[in-house]
């Protein structure tokens, strides 16, 4: 950028960080419904968010495409041309850039932009933000939609920096990177672990998994959908948006009610059976019985089922017993598309890197405990992310008497409701702490309308902001510290927690109340007038 767009102030009424699902959905909000002078800012060279940054091979939604995109204009909805069960990541960021030509957003969002710093004046109520383009943004409400997943996690280990081969996160998937032929080595086995490794080993002249944690997956059974089913999709359009709205995990099916032990053990095997042959890793979880997730005995049994399954499908016993998890089926549940199969490929290795741990890393390759060199062309780092708060705390976000989003969640991230956190008024989170763990669109929308409303509400008022109050924000965060321990999934060491992150507090990251209940809470806040906020001058009337 040329030397005048330096320091150069745009005032607006309001900025939105991010141009993923909650970014573009946000910018329409305010723009094309609130007719707010308003601009997106990306760092990144397109439009997508995550599905711009993860172009790893194999990446594909584990949310079923009919409601893994937006419903807030069914016209859309029925416009969108998906045709298979899960959707690919090239499809998904083609949806988002036709979405964003449809609404005429493009010219409101600057992209290889990154906010730097943020900055809330008392005085006039507005938030400051620099760019790493030399522009400042002086705006009266700041919206960020950083994502969940998107602040990478790089592994450390000795040497690494002496790789001679090309090293790569899958988080930020190099456009020019082609596996054919080469010899890859992928570090991790969650779900993007176990994507890259199904999608690459058939084109990898060697592939060689790095696995820290074996993981429950179960199929998920992609395929082509027949005209009716897509059409059945499109006539029940608001039936189908209602039961999501009204269900926990927002993933557009009933979720079963029914105790594991209330059946006898055939009746249980038939319906992880139907489950299995069906596909999908939150079926499998939510929609067979009610208790895999809080009750150990149940959670056992489901996962006695795939611990036989993985049995049936890993010809080489060793192999096998190296990729059988047996702690808890209570991480985010995988989905596949042939990844114990992959397993029995001859050009395929797998080490077990809690019993012959990575030493080094050397020019050549991996060097592991035993002495193996392991060497490759390619490491891939399926590391994960610093989930939720990670792109927060990396900024330097300064609220009310300049204490910093890192001061302020130093014991752990906090919110009301995973979108606003006390002392830093007139800023609202999509995604942020403490918000609902389910498929994200549905989730998205419902905060994005929320913010919507709040903020239309403070411009037709007289006070210039908003600020949660800190006993609410607390008891918000324990209300989610409540629910999350009547789970499993606390019992787990999963990212969700941010137990994947060496040194960071185990935490509560998630409401998982469910999307029904959540947005009934954010209907009583909003339709109350707001009673959990305060303003500038305390004074903020009842919404009519």
């Amino acid at each position: 950028m040329d030397a005048a767009a330096h320091d150069q102030i745009h005032e607006l009424d309001a900025l939105v960080v991010g141009a993923g699902f909650g970014g573009i959905y946000m910018l329409y909000k305010l723009r094309n419904e609130l007719g707010l002078d308003a601009v997106a800012i990306d760092k990144a060279g397109g439009v997508g968010g995550t599905w711009y940054w993860n172009k790893y091979p194999g990446a594909l939604s584990d949310s079923e495409g009919f409601v893994y995109q937006y419903s807030f204009d069914r016209d859309l909805y029925e416009q969108t041309p998906w045709k298979t069960k899960f959707v690919t990541q090239p499809e998904i960021l083609e949806y988002l850039n036709g979405v964003v030509d449809r609404y005429s957003l493009r010219e409101h969002i600057q992209l290889e932009t990154g906010m730097t710093d943020a900055e809330f004046d008392e005085p006039s109520g507005t938030w400051t933000v620099r760019t790493d383009r030399g522009v400042t943004y002086r705006c009266r409400f700041l919206v960020t939609g950083l994502g969940l997943l998107s602040a990478t996690n790089m592994p450390s280990f000795p040497g690494i920096e002496t790789f001679e081969g090309r090293l790569v996160h899958t988080g930020a998937w190099p456009e020019d990177l082609d596996l054919t032929g080469k010899r890859v080595g992928v570090i991790g086995n969650g779900s993007t672990g176990n994507q890259v490794i199904t999608a690459s080993a058939p084109i990898a002249a060697h592939l060689t998994s790095f696995q820290r944690t074996p993981q429950y997956s179960v199929p998920a059974g992609n395929r082509e959908l027949t005209p009716e089913q897509i059409q059945h999709h499109r006539d029940n359009f608001d039936a189908i948006w209602e039961q999501v709205h009204n269900s926990s995990t927002a993933m557009g099916f009933v979720e079963s009610t029914v105790e594991t032990f209330s059946l006898d053990e055939a009746e249980r095997e038939a319906v992880y059976e139907k489950a299995w042959n069906e596909g999908g890793g939150f079926r499998f979880m939510f929609e067979t019985f009610g208790d895999i997730a809080t009750d150990e005995d149940a959670n056992e049994e489901a996962a006695k089922f795939i611990r036989r399954k993985i049995a049936e499908v890993v010809k080489d016993p060793e192999t096998a017993r190296k990729l059988t998890p047996t702690d808890l089926y209570a991480r985010r549940p995988l989905c596949d598309s042939g990844y114990y199969e992959t397993f029995n490929r001859p050009n395929v290795t797998l080490v077990n890197v809690k019993e012959n741990p990575i030493a080094k890393v050397t020019e050549k390759g991996i060097v592991t405990e035993d002495g193996t060199l392991h060497e490759l062309d390619v490491l891939v780092c399926a590391t994960g992310f610093d989930a939720v708060d990670g792109n927060y705390v990396r900024v330097d976000i300064r609220g009310r008497g300049g204490e910093t989003l890192k001061e302020h969640w130093s014991e752990g991230p906090t919110s009301y409701l995973g979108m606003t956190t006390a002392g830093f008024p007139n800023m609202f989170m999509i995604l942020g702490p403490n918000g609902p763990f389910t498929n994200l669109p549905p989730s998205i929308e419902t905060q994005v309308e929320w913010i919507g409303d709040a903020v239309r509400h403070v411009s037709a008022t007289d006070a210039g902001w908003i600020d949660v109050k800190p006993d609410t924000e607390a008891e918000w965060t324990q209300t989610c510290t409540d629910i999350a321990n009547q789970t499993l999934f606390s019992k787990a060491a999963g990212w969700i927690f941010g137990a994947n992150i060496p040194g960071k507090k185990r935490t509560v990251l998630f409401y998982l109340g469910g999307l029904k209940e959540y947005r009934s809470t954010l209907a009583a806040e909003s339709s109350a007038g707001y009673p959990s906020y305060t303003t500038n001058d305390d004074v903020l009337e009842p919404a009519i």
